[in-house]
């Protein structure tokens, strides 16, 4: 029988003990996972996770933290005037609050495990962020960006939908492989770093990182529809073999004895 870290014997330990107990229990990344979400917003959730479990904060404390720095990220994004100061700082507060979105699984872990309304917390704080993100953008192109032709506004629409469409599909694959393999064996292939830089654009580490470039509307507005274009394209391709997947589950639950 596993025993659950309480608060009491999480005492004894130090900052770094705890650090090191979430790196030894870390799930392992998806094989094709973008390298910043691993590399960098994984590791810099560990140890907001270690701070904020030493603190005595739940995991839907951290996620509220999470919301706060995104989603004041996402209003500055919407009102402010773009300049470089607007867009260093829109950035560093979305990836902090991206880390704080990492950490709260980890405190989760930490404390035993998670709760099914934690769970449907994190998600819904997710599916808000993702699309108002893009709303923002639109906001801020249509009020401020010296705009030749309005048909650039579409961009950030498009991203809107696709953002969207990735998240739903993404969260429906894991509900229906429970559902219907629940006793399927986790791939355990290694890595393919070849796969993980291909999906470095539909990363949400680079797509905050983009929001530096607002000091200068044509570049920012170049890379964010270059950004989207990739997106879309990784999402057409997902989709189809998604629904491969899902082909087979069916398969699966057909000859199961």
């Amino acid at each position: 029988m596993t025993r659950t870290p309480t608060h009491a014997s999480a005492s004894t330990a130090t900052y770094f003990d705890t650090v090191r107990r979430l790196s030894s229990a870390q799930k392992p990344a998806a094989r094709g996972a973008p390298p910043y979400s691993v590399y960098v917003n994984r590791r810099v959730g560990r140890f907001l996770a270690a701070g904020a479990f030493r603190l005595g904060l739940t995991p839907n404390n951290v996620t509220a933290i999470s919301a706060v720095f995104t989603f004041c990220a996402i209003g500055l994004l919407a009102i402010g005037e773009p300049s470089w100061w607007l867009g260093i700082l829109v950035w560093l507060l979305l990836a902090i609050g991206y880390a704080f979105d990492s950490a709260d699984g980890q405190v989760a872990r930490l404390r035993g495990g998670g709760s099914p309304s934690g769970e449907w917390l994190d998600h819904v704080v997710d599916s808000i962020k993702i699309s108002t993100l893009h709303l923002a953008v639109l906001v801020t192109m249509f009020t401020h960006f010296p705009l030749t032709d309005s048909g650039w506004l579409l961009v950030p629409i498009g991203f809107t939908a696709v953002a969207a469409v990735s998240f739903f599909a993404m969260i429906l694959n894991d509900l229906l492989k429970a559902k219907h393999a629940p006793l399927a064996p986790v791939s355990t292939a290694p890595r393919s770093m070849t796969r993980s830089l291909l999906g470095l654009p539909t990363d949400y580490g680079v797509l905050c990182l983009a929001f530096v470039l607002l000091g200068a509307p044509p570049a920012f507005l170049g890379l964010y529809t270059l950004l989207f274009i990739a997106n879309a394209l990784y999402l057409g391709l997902a989709l189809g073999k998604w629904f491969r997947d899902m082909t087979e589950l069916g398969h699966v639950e057909i000859t199961r004895p």
